[in-house]
């Protein structure tokens, strides 16, 4: 029961962050947490503060402002004290240039008495840079910022 609570409660964060709602995210971290994004790019790096994954999160919406999500598979392992979870999705929205973005990943998720330590993405790093540097040419310069690490 608990890991279908679990896989439930993780489809319904990336519902509500494809309807805009991102304090969604923050809801669960715990007090010390890393979130780390693959790839040289504005979004990659590692952000281990609120205040930084807040800013981190502001900028995705500035780059992608309609980012929709759809989840194809949730797995949850352990238990309460030592969870992992992998959300597999794809994600696509549209851009400046008309051409629009879509790219496929993972997340991988520990939790720890419900509480996020740790969230790692995964994605095809090369497509996002790409549709970064679109973005950036019509516009957004957000797109192209240095990465926010702390």
């Amino acid at each position: 029961m608990y890991h279908y609570i679990t896989a439930r409660k993780l489809r319904n964060v990336f519902y509500q962050l494809g309807r805009g709602n991102f304090e969604v995210a923050f809801a669960d971290l715990a007090p010390q947490f890393e979130h780390r994004f693959s790839g040289d790019h504005t979004f990659g790096g590692t952000r281990h503060t609120e205040k930084s994954f807040r800013q981190w999160m502001a900028r995705l919406h500035e780059v992608f402002p309609d980012l929709q999500f759809k989840v194809h598979n949730v797995l949850v392992k352990g238990w309460p004290w030592n969870t992992v979870a992998a959300i597999e999705w794809e994600d696509w929205g549209s851009t400046r240039d008309g051409d629009g973005y879509r790219n496929e990943g993972v997340h991988f998720i520990r939790l720890r008495w419900g509480r996020v330590v740790s969230l790692h993405v995964y994605l095809d790093t090369q497509k996002i840079a790409d549709t970064c540097r679109r973005q950036a040419e019509h516009g957004v310069p957000q797109a192209v910022a240095p990465p926010i690490t702390d």
